[in-house]
């Protein structure tokens, strides 16, 4: 799950956060790779500056990686000591492998493979308890169609490789071989290995959820008109900052961001707006009703301008949901990350963990993240020239897990 958001790329801002009270998650170092387009490196984006803003994202299952590289137009698993075993790749773009040989049916003794597939531009990516890979894809221009009523681009179909990575089918808006997307922010994997695949629209977003044989179960639509506002918040704006899909549960969380007016003392007039609140809507997914809300504290932190302090507000972005409907939250410090983590139950007690993920300066070319179902937070972080793959043991804020 992530993700994501479930990947950050570049800090947009930073914020300090100075309280000694929160506590560093640790970190563990995994292994690094070269940016580059052969066998074993990944492309992230190119050295020459072409290709940078295609998709690069991550998913960890059972203490495996998987990379699912864009600009490399591969996909790739990794162990957790930086060991390639597989890497599916297009043979038109692509390299020959120099260490990987070529899976067929009677090469069972081979342990570690290459099995080549006409990738464009892989982006999400989700791993299900069988290892099956799910890996969003855009079609080629020829194959792009306009939605007349919701005036979504649909460019996108899920690719569905199995746990040797053999591809399957491809997957679009009704199951197997269906129509394309419009633009995916997020798979997830969920309860009984179903697949939940959000897309992003002009007019709002939709939620597409499958079974493990690909067959659509439900098709979530919310319209920004239809964006939930608490009766007592006349005036406020609404805006969805992400939805994430449990994953134990028929269950989607929607994290609203609320905005007011602001005017200026003097004049009374209109400056702007600013944000006020956020809260995240709990949905089932089998009636489309709303099940519980939980109300997220802003971050907030003292400047000092022009020798006052100042006291700022910041809102956190969703990064997803664990098992037991623990909600992780990020965002961006001097240190790295201010983690915030909230249980969806409004009546447990001791319902917050802070942490800070610390993240290095030079380490922030590139971010995305990757949070697993029992609550690790995994991370591939790059400067320059080399992506190294990490993850911090943010289960362990937690204590156990119901």
């Amino acid at each position: 799950m992530r993700s994501f958001f479930p990947a950050l790329c570049a800090l947009v801002f930073f914020a300090s956060c100075r309280d000694a009270a929160i506590p560093s998650v640790d970190r563990v170092d995994l292994f690094s790779r070269d940016i580059g387009r052969m066998e074993d490196q990944i492309a992230l984006y190119s050295l020459e500056g072409d290709k940078g803003l295609r998709r690069t994202d991550l998913a960890m299952r059972d203490g495996l990686f998987y990379i699912s590289d864009g600009p490399g137009e591969k996909i790739v698993r990794y162990t957790s000591f930086g060991d390639l075993l597989f890497m599916i790749y297009n043979d038109e773009t692509n390299p020959p492998p120099l260490t990987l040989k070529p899976r067929t049916e009677d090469s069972s003794l081979v342990t570690r493979w290459a099995f080549s597939y006409p990738l464009r531009e892989p982006g999400e990516i989700v791993v299900d308890s069988r290892k099956h890979i799910y890996a969003g894809d855009l079609l080629p221009p020829e194959r792009h169609s306009v939605d007349a009523e919701s005036r979504a681009l649909l460019d996108s179909v899920i690719l569905h490789f199995n746990s040797e990575g053999r591809f399957i089918e491809y997957l679009g808006q009704e199951g197997i071989g269906g129509s394309p997307f419009p633009r995916i922010t997020g798979l997830y994997t969920s309860v009984r290995d179903e697949l939940a695949v959000v897309c992003r629209l002009p007019t709002g977003w939709n939620v597409y959820w499958f079974d493990a044989a690909g067959a659509l179960l439900y098709m979530v639509q919310l319209e920004n008109s239809a964006v939930p506002v608490p009766p007592d918040w006349p005036g406020f704006i609404p805006s969805v900052d992400a939805i994430a899909a449990a994953p134990d549960e028929r269950k989607l969380y929607l994290k609203v961001d609320y905005y007011h007016d602001t005017f200026d003392e003097s004049t009374g007039t209109r400056t702007g707006n600013e944000a006020g609140a956020s809260v995240i809507w709990i949905m089932n997914v089998d009636d489309g009703v709303y099940s519980g809300r939980v109300e997220v504290p802003m971050f907030e932190y003292a400047s000092t301008e022009n020798g006052r302090k100042v006291s700022t507000q910041r809102l956190y972005s969703m990064l997803g949901v664990i098992r037991g409907g623990r909600i992780f939250l990020l965002l961006p410090i001097d240190e790295g990350y201010s983690i915030l983590i909230l249980d969806s139950d409004s009546d447990a007690t001791g319902n917050q963990h802070r942490g800070i993920i610390r993240v290095a300066n030079d380490e922030i070319r590139f971010n995305a993240f990757d949070l697993s179902a029992e609550g690790i937070l995994s991370g591939m972080l790059a400067d320059d020239y080399h992506v190294k793959l990490v993850w911090w043991r943010t289960d362990r804020l937690l204590g156990a897990l119901p």
